[in-house]
């Protein structure tokens, strides 16, 4: 398989362009001409997990952080980022990043995290949302059938993996042509009614112009009457989720098992020792700023990593339960990747996929 190909798949699932404006995900360093060897997933590329690729035979790395974020500086090859870089390109080892993408897709780091947590009835925490534009032409019933389908020969009125969908209702319309009107219906001068049906169908912004121009063209009348309106919908994707326990948890239970589960040496609670915890809310890594949304959408406790001491304070103070399960517990996603690409591949894939072994945590724990 070549690259382009796991590339093409990747965006398939976890659309690039799904991830944040300030995100830097897809291929990071690589050839896209290049024949995969197998897969190495991490949560971060490190020079560890380089060697370890590199040791297995692996030439592609995937991994959750990406290694070129914040704007690299200067290359230093003996040294730092500069080493790893180096490393990658000297053993052909390409690079792909799936980072906010993955977090938003339904499946992806935030879904693994509830899975490992046994949660159940799980949601979308905030889902994303997506501009359309509805269109609604009014067209003589006799005309209807040969209008949608030259509309559909443009690639209109398409919903995902369906084509020519469209909405018709029946009704009465009438109009009195004037002065230099040449109507298709009717006589100058004279109100003329007719059968007419209100087609309705979606199309995608970028396809606006298109359409206005189709309708002029294939409409049988000499002003055709239609609208055109922007609308929003909740996507499929989105960034956290809510979910369910079993059963009703004291707060020292459930941050046990928390542990347990995610096998994390230290967390850190904040709020009310005496809450009961039944609903939860995730978002990993760093998800402060939607502890508040949390809470209003009935969750007892928001999990995610890197709270600061006036974050926390001001919880506790708005009376939010939150759990810093530190960012490092998205490692859960090597595994959950891993399984991801087996499933897109129906388990068919015949390359080895391999979740890295590596801790690659930066803090110490005593």
């Amino acid at each position: 398989m070549k690259l382009k190909q796991l590339l093409t798949t990747l965006n398939e699932h976890v659309p690039f362009e799904t991830a944040e404006s300030w995100d830097s995900v897809g291929l990071l360093i690589g050839d896209e001409e290049s024949d995969v060897t197998g897969i190495l997933t991490a949560l971060d590329c490190t020079e560890v997990v380089v060697d370890e690729a590199i040791e297995l035979g692996y030439n592609t790395i995937i991994s959750h952080h990406p290694l070129i974020f914040k704007g690299v500086q200067s290359i230093v090859q003996q040294e730092g980022y500069g080493a790893i870089i180096r490393k990658l390109i000297q053993h052909n080892i390409n690079l792909i990043a799936l980072h906010t993408n993955l977090d938003v897709y339904s499946q992806g780091v935030n879904a693994m995290l509830a899975d490992r947590l046994h949660l159940s009835d799980v949601e979308i925490l905030k889902p994303q949302t997506f501009e359309y534009d509805k269109v609604q032409v009014f067209i003589p019933e006799t005309d209807v059938e040969t209008f949608k389908d030259q509309l559909s020969r443009h690639g209109l009125a398409q919903e995902g993996n369906y084509e020519a969908c469209y909405f018709q209702s029946q009704g009465k319309g009438q109009f009195k042509p004037v002065g230099d009107a040449n109507p298709t219906l009717g006589e100058v001068g004279e109100i003329e009614h007719v059968d007419e049906m209100k087609v309705e169908f979606m199309i995608a912004p970028h396809q606006r112009q298109l359409t206005q121009r189709a309708i002029e063209k294939y409409h049988p009348y000499e002003t055709p009457v239609y609208d055109i309106m922007r609308m929003t919908k909740f996507s499929e994707r989105g960034l956290g989720v809510i979910g369910q326990l079993d059963q009703s948890m004291d707060v020292p239970t459930f941050v046990k098992q928390v542990k347990s589960q995610l096998d994390m040496p230290s967390v850190r609670f904040i709020g009310d020792e005496h809450s009961k915890i039944e609903t939860v809310a995730i978002i990993g890594g760093a998800g402060v700023g939607f502890e508040t949304l949390a809470h209003n959408l009935g969750a007892d406790i928001f999990i995610t990593g890197d709270i600061k001491h006036h974050e926390a304070l001001d919880a506790k103070i708005a009376g939010i339960n939150m759990l810093d399960i530190n960012h490092y517990s998205e490692y859960v996603m090597k595994e959950g990747l891993v399984n991801l690409l087996n499933s897109w591949y129906n388990h068919q894939l015949e390359i080895p996929v391999k979740a890295s072994e590596h801790n690659t945590d930066p803090y110490s724990y005593y």
